[in-house]
């Protein structure tokens, strides 16, 4: 199960991505077709990063995923 969420995650964060570069490549075109497209595209990258939050708030809860312990440096010899 560990391991599908941690596919999840990272799929999820490819997602965004992949609809920043959309939206980059919008606006480099520009035009009033692009415009829209652009904001369809920097609202999908906002749906998703919610989603992405939402998601690993619930794994975390869940215990699925769990925050990494800062480690105390190894005394100096």
């Amino acid at each position: 199960m560990r391991t599908v969420v941690r596919l999840l995650i990272f799929a999820v964060l490819a997602a965004i991505v992949v609809s920043l570069g959309t939206a980059l490549f919008h606006l480099s075109r520009g035009g009033a077709v692009d415009s829209r497209k652009l904001a369809r595209a920097l609202t999908i990258r906002i749906a998703l990063s919610v989603a992405l939050f939402a998601l690993l708030l619930i794994a975390w809860y869940l215990g699925l995923i769990s925050p990494h312990e800062v480690q105390p440096a190894a005394p100096a010899r």
